[in-house]
């Protein structure tokens, strides 16, 4: 649950920034007529329709388990995620690029270029103070993991996909800046249009990088190694229990995750005695781990755990 609280608290911040810095970058290209600019304004809008959609995946993923989804529904946060990146591909980075190519092709001189300046150097302000929200959440949940290995290993796509967004809007403000100066200064109108598609290159990029890490938690990814060690201590150290052989466990949510034990359980055991054990791995299991939503248990020999272990590896 602090981690749900911790990627509202980065979202909300991302949002009431995003909105702010929409309002003015679209009210400095209507003066200026900037092609940048607007760019970087739906930039902006299109990161605060993300922010929604994240917040309205946390809320969905939320919901209690029925009928139809007895695992509960925390793959919808994972759904709206990657929805999230469509958008930025689709939106940001599709009108950012025909902006520029239109400008290009038809260039027109920046307006009241110190309106732009001024624009720029607050939105740059603000989105910094959204960008360091994003990253103290993250470093606090990635430990000591370095960054890449965080993101790849990461199973709360909402903290992480903030961070990308705020980093590539740092980016494009850097690259909207340099290309209206460089219009300005060498009297080359185009070149705030070719600001334009480096916006579109580095949203696209975004996207792409959203898109691949959404889509490895979709198809259901593994808990962390950490985790599974933990399921098999608990398990192996239960008197009923000869070995237990190995976990397979897959994320359905950030905080839910499902695992199958293999355990070879001692020969002599009769049914009530290996259901007293199924019932106490049940309860020590979540205790140790509280993500834990549901385990199955397979009877089995350590020889056929291997087997199956190495078809699944391909071994």
């Amino acid at each position: 649950m602090a981690t749900q609280t911790g990627s509202r608290k980065v979202i909300y911040a991302a949002l009431a920034g995003n909105l702010l810095i929409a309002a003015t970058k679209f009210v400095a290209a209507l003066f200026t007529g900037s092609s940048a600019m607007l760019s970087e304004g739906v930039h902006s809008l299109v990161d605060t329709g993300n922010g929604g959609l994240l917040l309205y995946g946390l809320h969905r993923a939320e919901r209690p388990a029925d009928v139809t989804h007895p695992f509960g529904h925390g793959r919808e946060l994972y759904f709206w995620s990657f929805v999230v990146a469509l958008l930025v591909f689709a939106l940001g980075a599709g009108i950012s690029f025909y902006e520029g190519i239109v400008h290009i092709q038809n260039p027109e001189p920046v307006r009241n270029v110190v309106v732009n300046y001024v624009v720029l150097g607050l939105s740059i302000i603000f989105e910094g103070g959204s960008w360091l929200v994003a990253l103290r959440e993250f470093r606090r949940s990635k430990g000591r993991a370095g960054y890449y290995q965080a993101v790849r290993q990461s199973k709360d796509p909402s903290v992480f996909t903030v961070l990308f967004e705020d980093t590539a809007a740092l980016l494009g403000l850097l690259i909207a800046l340099g290309a209206i100066s460089a219009a300005e200064f060498f009297e080359m109108p185009e070149l705030d249009g070719v600001g334009s598609i480096g916006i579109a290159m580095v949203l696209a990029t975004t996207a792409a990088l959203l898109a691949r890490e959404c889509k490895g938690l979709l198809m259901g990814e593994t808990a962390s190694l950490e985790v599974q060690a933990a399921i098999l201590e608990v398990a192996q150290a239960d008197r009923a229990v000869r070995k237990a052989n190995g976990v397979l466990t897959v994320h359905l949510g950030p905080q839910q995750i499902v695992a199958s034990l293999s355990i070879e359980f001692e020969d002599d055991l009769r049914v009530p005695e290996l259901e007293a054990c199924v019932e106490r791995l049940e309860e020590a299991l979540k205790a140790r781990v509280p993500s834990l939503a549901a385990v199955f248990f397979k009877p089995q020999t350590t020889r056929r755990w291997r087997q199956k272990r190495a078809a699944i590896e391909g071994t």
